[in-house]
């Protein structure tokens, strides 16, 4: 049932870009990111091309894909590359006509070459965020898979906490993240895990160490899957032991900033004032220099996509969307604290997905 939906939400979106497309007086489109391509396909291959043209879709792939392409996807014509993709595109059915979009910030400059000599007589239009506006809103089928990718993680979080003691260093509990990630069905970690242990909690985005933890320090685990080509992405904070008063002070600020975040989250507002609400609350409380990244980011198909929620988030926030919240205190050679969930927006505001508790848990 789910698959079902999923498709025939993937064939209403391909309708609603061929509209856009019209609008902005675009001919044809060649879609070269791989994400989307999944999103609007559910092709997973590492080497696709989707072209839309003439109210039709075309994705391209190779030799490698062939049995795979047509059990991932459905009611959409695949070729099986023997040629470059520009002379692929040349030979198509569809009707290219004279102006085609590129996505600017996915194509390199050998493809923009190749594409430039063999169809010649176009011209080429650069597109930026084309899909980030359908992507933005999830359907129902969508967060169906992301709530698996958050139940997972969640499991596995709470595994591999009890695993954490004096004797384990941060790449024991990176290495059991992956693992029991692809033990209970995710297809892979949704980034590469972050573990970071006493000064280098202090790290926002610190790599996992040979390092072991000591006793009196906090530690950040920052982590995710992808089940079904949907990603996950939460934090928490935990200590080995009792720490100083000042961590334990940081931390319940954090708490409540991430807290006032999901609370004051409502649709219409713009995603940078969201930021800025809580990025207020931090500072009131004289740590607004130590909180330096933004306060959250769309998560999807990507585990980082539209909207941003930062101090350059242009976005509106809409019902439908689902981000981050996850505020965090760094403070430099001595510790850090971040608190993360995924919320979906909806009319009564932001609803988060994780449930695993936001107390200081003491090890």
């Amino acid at each position: 049932m789910i698959q079902q939906q999923l498709h025939s939400h993937r064939s209403f979106l391909l309708g609603e870009a061929y509209r856009k497309m019209a609008a902005e007086a675009i001919d044809s489109l060649l879609v070269t990111d791989l994400p989307t391509i999944r999103w609007l396909t559910g092709f997973s291959g590492s080497n696709a091309r989707l072209l839309l043209a003439g109210g039709q879709a075309i994705l391209f792939t190779d030799f490698r894909y062939q049995e795979q392409v047509r059990r991932e996807t459905s009611g959409i014509a695949t070729v099986v590359m023997k040629e470059t993709i520009a002379r692929e595109i040349a030979a198509s059915p569809v009707r290219l006509g004279a102006r085609m979009a590129l996505q600017a910030d996915h194509v390199s400059w050998h493809e923009m070459q190749q594409l430039s000599a063999g169809l010649e007589g176009r011209e080429f239009h650069p597109v930026l965020a084309f899909f980030d506006g359908f992507r933005e809103i999830k359907h129902l089928a969508e967060l169906e898979k992301m709530r698996r990718a958050v139940a997972c993680s969640e499991q596995v979080l709470e595994e591999v906490i009890a695993m954490i003691t004096p004797e384990v260093t941060e790449i024991d509990i990176a290495a059991e993240i992956t693992y029991r990630h692809r033990k209970l069905g995710a297809e892979k970690d949704s980034f590469d895990p972050i573990v970071a242990g006493g000064a280098r909690s202090a790290m926002p985005h610190a790599k996992p160490t040979p390092a072991r933890f000591e006793p009196g320090s906090l530690i950040v685990i920052d982590m995710g899957c992808i089940i079904d080509g949907y990603a996950s992405d939460q934090t928490r904070t935990v200590a080995l032991g009792r720490v100083p008063e000042e961590a334990k002070r940081i931390y319940g600020i954090v708490r409540r900033a991430q807290q006032l975040g999901i609370d004051a989250a409502r649709a219409g507002m713009a995603a940078r004032d969201l930021d800025a609400e809580v990025r207020a609350f931090i500072t009131a409380e004289g740590y607004g220099e130590a909180f330096g990244h933004g306060l959250g980011h769309g998560v999807g198909v990507e585990v980082h996509e539209s909207p941003r929620v930062g101090k350059s988030g242009t976005e509106e926030l809409r019902e439908g969307m689902l981000f981050t919240i996850e505020p965090g205190i760094y403070l430099e050679g001595r510790y850090g604290v971040r608190i993360e969930d995924m919320v979906l927006l909806g009319p009564q505001g932001a609803a988060p997905l994780q449930s695993f508790t936001k107390e200081l848990i003491e090890l």
